[in-house]
């Protein structure tokens, strides 16, 4: 918790906003402390208040702004600034990949002491609205209540939307989403629509009762869309209302799936999955690949810029047909199978059983036979008694999870020395701490930032490491 604030020191005027940090908030600095300000535009001069005060920084929210940055923008979502997505669409989208590009070059500098000289220009998406290939909504009997409400009724607190954020109990209502193509908006608007005609109960976040839980649709480039509804304490026939309404009402689903949910998580990845109409999943395409996604699976979310990430890992590869390579947190397979045409042999590894599965099943649809997969804790798996049957990697591809790679992780790939490393990272905080130690050996020959996900302060990057020659 933050210390109190003085009533006369809680309100700041003239505020530059010189930055932004990593978590989407403008930055300013006052009284030597550092200022963290909501919906803030670097550039941007207003009046802030003071929410929260720590040792050497203080969150603020802003109040007035006296002058406006060249980078902002009005927001084109009605749920701007109350639902916890999109933070950053009161900026202009090549502002926002301005911003991408310097945290990434920041963070390899000044946390892993890497030379950046060699990075690259960001790959934008081509799609800033519609991207995502999937969402999951929550049922919520509390409604969060924005300025634009009316008086609202008890009954009337029925909610379908996004958790508001640092409020787990607390569901937006969301009317229009923007971040997933049709027929999602409808999808969800529909089934909100009837389960309030029909009586069907919304979930209960606190006291863990109710009928609907969650929502969740996947689209695919295919054109495919798989809906999954998680009840959680149906009555007698309910599921089969509800979901014999979607069926009839979106009868071109490929996939129509539902799930039983009486734990207090909203996770699904131990829960059983019962398939209602269609198949137990979709299809997406790439380069003539075909990937099997079920409720369960992993997929990057923005299908048309994985298709470039995984275009850029392979040519920073440099397979030319002759090479071993092991993928590392490896997932469903894709980038393995991805590249598996230009390599002689591609070893995965992860540590879900079912992503490996999957992982199999995508090369036995694409007719892949150069890739083997293995599932267990990278740190357990990847032992030297492991390269010994595998075989040393020319070529290590290394996609892990926003924590980064176990130290153990990092000695073994100092150990194989591979020819290259091409490190693909979704935080570059923790990638720049793995770079510094893989140093060691190796030597930094491209970086290139992609963004996956406009409007947020989230973004990729992709370094290749070479192996360093004794001079």
């Amino acid at each position: 918790m933050g210390r109190r604030i003085p009533q006369d020191k809680r309100f700041v005027s003239d505020v530059q906003i010189i930055d932004i940090a990593e978590e989407g908030k403008g930055v300013a600095k006052h009284d030597d402390l550092v200022l963290f300000i909501e919906q803030a535009v670097p550039g941007d001069v207003a009046d802030v208040e003071l929410l929260r005060k720590k040792k050497n920084f203080a969150e603020g929210r802003l109040v007035a702004l006296k002058e406006t940055s060249k980078y902002r923008v009005d927001p084109f979502c009605p749920h701007f600034g109350v639902c916890g997505g999109c933070k950053w669409q009161h900026m202009q989208y090549p502002a926002q990949l301005l911003f991408k590009q310097q945290y990434v070059e920041n963070a390899l500098k000044r946390l892993g002491k890497v030379d950046v000289s060699s990075i690259e220009p960001i790959l934008a998406s081509a799609e800033t609205e519609y991207y995502r290939n999937k969402l999951e909504f929550t049922f919520s009997n509390k409604r969060w209540l924005t300025s634009v409400d009316e008086e609202v009724k008890p009954d009337d607190l029925n909610a379908l939307g996004f958790h508001v954020p640092g409020r787990f109990d607390k569901i937006l209502d969301i009317d229009h989403c923007f971040l997933q193509q049709d027929p999602s908006n409808a999808i969800r608007n529909a089934v909100r629509s009837f389960a309030l005609a029909e009586g069907i109960s919304f979930y209960d976040l606190r006291a863990h009762e109710g009928i609907l839980r969650n929502l969740i649709i996947r689209t695919s480039s295919t054109g495919e869309v798989m809906v999954i509804v998680v009840f959680a304490y149906p009555e007698e026939g309910q599921v089969d209302l509800l979901m014999n309404y979607i069926n009839a009402q979106f009868p071109t689903l490929a996939s129509l799936l539902y799930i039983i949910n009486q734990k207090r998580n909203d996770t699904i990845f131990d829960q059983d999955i019962h398939t209602f109409s269609g198949r137990d999943f979709i299809y997406e395409e790439m380069e003539g690949l075909k990937f099997k996604v079920g409720a369960k699976s992993f997929y990057q979310t923005n299908s048309a810029q994985a298709y470039e990430l995984y275009k850029i890992t392979r040519d920073f590869a440099g397979l030319t047909g002759n090479e071993l390579v092991y993928d590392l947190y490896t997932g469903a397979g894709t980038i393995a199978n991805f590249v598996a045409r230009n390599a002689k042999k591609v070893v995965g590894v992860e540590y879900v059983p079912s992503a490996i599965e999957d992982a199999k099943i995508n090369s036995q649809i694409n007719g892949i036979g150069n890739t083997s997969f293995y599932a267990g804790d990278m740190k357990d798996v990847l032992t030297l008694d492991f390269v010994r049957e595998h075989g040393r990697p020319d070529v290590v591809i290394t996609d892990p999870p926003r924590a980064g790679m176990h130290a153990d992780v990092v000695n073994r790939i100092l150990e194989m020395e591979a020819e290259k490393v091409v490190y693909v990272s979704c935080n570059a905080a923790t990638q720049a701490r793995d770079l510094a130690l893989l140093q060691e050996k190796y030597q930094v020959e491209r970086i290139k930032p992609v963004d996956m996900f406009p409007h947020t302060q989230h973004v990729e990057n992709v370094v290749l490491l070479k192996l360093k020659r004794e001079s």
